[in-house]
């Protein structure tokens, strides 16, 4: 059942940004965790610690052994491991980029569906919203982006067609 209780996409203010931080590692992978939208940018602009990405694959459950998973955040399997072994390498813009939105989105799913676990479920299924497609594999574009994020907000406030 859908939570209504916020009204926003869960990223736009700084509640969101602290769900997303927390996926991604929060204090323990952040020296200054981005507490708002701009620090956000700033921090992807920067470049966001490969840390990051290991600890949001880590957080993953279901999604984690998701074909679609590399395709989603832009990173190949092999890219990923070799981020793994050097933690404290930056992502580039894009992959920051990327594994950001995708944590923003699974932390919206998250507030829809009532748990990270039903959250990972949805985004793996086709959903009829969609034209049967799996929400993750919509993640490797912009517009597919924007349709998932669209989908979420109507399910958010019970307009499913």
């Amino acid at each position: 059942m859908p939570n209504r209780t916020s009204g926003a996409m869960v990223a736009s203010g700084a509640e969101g940004v602290e769900r997303v931080t927390a996926l991604l590692g929060g204090a323990q992978v952040f020296r200054r965790p981005p507490k708002t939208p701009l620090d956000a940018h700033d921090m992807l602009s920067d470049g966001m610690p490969s840390a990051a990405l290991v600890r949001l694959f880590g957080n993953l459950g279901i999604l984690q052994r998701s074909p679609s998973l590399e395709k989603a955040v832009g990173m190949s399997l092999r890219t990923f491991q070799r981020r793994k072994d050097t933690p404290t390498k930056p992502l580039s813009q894009e992959q920051g980029g990327r594994a950001w939105k995708f944590a923003e989105i699974l932390a919206k799913a998250t507030e829809v569906f009532g748990s990270q676990d039903e959250a990972e479920r949805w985004l793996d299924r086709p959903a009829m919203g969609l034209d049967q497609r799996r929400p993750i594999e919509l993640l490797t574009t912009p517009a597919g982006v924007e349709m998932v994020e669209d989908f979420l907000t109507r399910l958010e406030y019970g307009v499913y067609a």
